[in-house]
Order: C-alpha cells, then structure tokens, then sequence
C-alpha cells in the first residue's frame, strides 16, 4: 500500500514546475547523523517526537522502500534509547500510520492514520492523550474540516494550540500545501490556507512550526525532489529564507525543531540505509542539550 499523496514526491515522480527561492539565510555547520543505534535499520527511520520528560521517543518507521509506515516508540533505558516497540495505540499492518508529534505541554499526541479506511489511501488526523500514569488514551479523530476525502500530513502546533499540516485537498495550488486549523472551542475547528509563500505552485506537504509560531520548516518538491525550507514571520507574513542545507541529491522528511528553534532534526538517505536522521544546527551556539541522547537519564 502506497502512502498516496508522500510518496510520488519522495521517489521523485511528481516532477512540478519550480519557483524562485529567495536569499539563503546562512546556517552555521553541516547535518550529521544522529540516529540512535538501537532504532538504526536497514528501513527508513524519520519523524521523532519526545515527550516533555526527554524519556520517550515515538517515531516514523518505513520499509526501505518507503511504501509501508508504523509508529514505534523507544523509552531511555541505562543512558540510550532502548529497544523500540509499537506504542500502545498503534494499529498492525496493513494500516499505515505515522507522523507522531507530542504538543509542547506533553498532554496529546497527533498522529496521522488509515484505520478508518485502510483501502482508501486516505491519511486523516488522530490523537490521544497523555493518562496519568505515562501511558497514551484512546485514539480520537479529528473532525472536518481539519480531515477531508484527501491526506492529511505531518500534525504539528505551536504553543497557543494552533494545528499545521500540509494536505492535497481540493483547492491546493500545486497539488499540496500547508494548512493551519485553530479550536474555536471545543470539537470545533477553523482550517485556512496559509497561502503564498509557503503554499505555492511547488508541491507543499510537510510543515514544522516553532513553538513562539514565528518560524517553520517545509518540506516541498520544487521540481527537483522534496527538500527543506525555512520561513521566518514577520507581523502577519511568512518570509522564505532559503533552503536548509542537506544532500541535494536526497529527498528530505520529517522536520522536527527544538524547542528553542535553534537545531533541527529531519530525515534521508545515507548510504546503504534506506533513510536515518540528522541533525543540523540552526545558530552559531544552540543549545546541545536536545535532542535528548538519555545520557541525562542514566544516574536517575
């Protein structure tokens, strides 16, 4: 089963027409390899999240071919990420789901999935919540009009609660772009288009956003694979400000930024592994204590 509407873009076979990037912002040093042995595999490996406690770590992890998707989760074990598993609420194949993200209070985890139609090829948003005792919920599906009849992709929010992700829904401009939904209360959502320039004529599917809101990484296939962008707010307009370095010759995934917005980790091919993550920091001296390695965790 193909993950519709990711995959023509990752295996470079949606070849849409390009747009002018602006001036590069300078960013300091070059991506290196952060994934931990213990989750290392010949598949694809991309999408971390963490919990607020640094302790749990859920994950995207593909075949090789990047065509099947679950989620696992690796807990700090004896100063390393230990051995990964499904996580409580994850469905078997042959459901597809993927895209983990814990909001930055720790309380809910979004997700993307196929349970509700695993034939359909028909990504919609779910969550569940953080219990009591450090385990997950019941999983919940988010209403329209943040799902729709097309995929919903990558569900990320910042601090005031505001939900980002990309969709090919009808009325995208290049066949995907970035949405954001707002909670007016409860169960009820908002969904608008966030518009040039981040939604433009390339193919738009994946968006990281800073907990402050004031920056974003995407993820959009310009033409010549699915790479990474940056944006920067300013009032009320996004500005592009370049591509974040990494393999051109390599699609890229799974954005995730540190809480500060000051490193981030992302997702390619390296050599004979079908995909691992990397790390590249964003400033000059960014804190390096995240991505949490649990060496912290191994006197406790």
């Amino acid at each position: 089963m193909m993950f519709a509407d990711r995959a023509p873009a990752l295996l470079s076979l949606a070849m849409l027409a390009g747009c002018t990037a602006a001036a590069e912002t300078p960013v300091p040093g070059s991506a290196k390899l952060w994934t931990p042995a213990a989750i290392s595999g010949p598949g694809y490996e991309t999408s971390p999240t963490f919990t607020p406690d640094r302790q749990t770590m859920v994950y995207l992890a593909a075949d090789k071919d990047f065509r099947t998707y679950r989620l696992m989760q690796s807990q700090c074990e004896n100063g390393a990420w230990g051995k990964p598993a499904p996580p409580s609420f994850a469905m078997a194949l042959p459901v597809i789901e993927a895209d983990p993200f814990v909001t930055p209070d720790g309380k809910r985890l979004y997700y993307i999935s196929s349970r509700h139609a695993p034939d359909a090829e028909d990504f919609d948003i779910w969550y569940v919540e953080r219990t009591a005792d450090g385990g997950w919920g019941e999983p919940r599906r988010l209403p329209e009009p943040v799902n729709s009849s097309a995929a919903e992709l990558l569900p990320r929010t910042d601090a005031a609660g505001r939900l980002y992700f990309g969709s090919s829904r009808k009325g995208s401009a290049g066949g995907g772009d970035i949405y954001v939904a707002t909670e007016s209360r409860p169960g009820e959502w908002t969904v608008a288009n966030l518009g040039p320039p981040v939604s433009g004529s390339g193919y738009e599917y994946e968006a990281e956003i800073s907990r402050d809101g004031r920056t974003m990484i995407t993820v959009s296939d310009r033409g010549d694979r699915s790479h990474l962008y940056r944006y920067r707010r300013e009032g009320e307009r996004w500005i592009e400000a370049g591509r974040i370095p990494a393999d051109p010759g390599q699609f890229q995934v799974g954005p995730l930024l540190s809480p500060k917005a000051d490193r981030l980790l992302f997702a390619q091919r390296h050599g004979e592994r079908s995909g691992e993550m990397f790390l590249i920091d964003l400033v000059p001296d960014p804190d390096r204590l995240w991505p949490p390695d649990c060496r912290d965790q191994a006197a406790l």
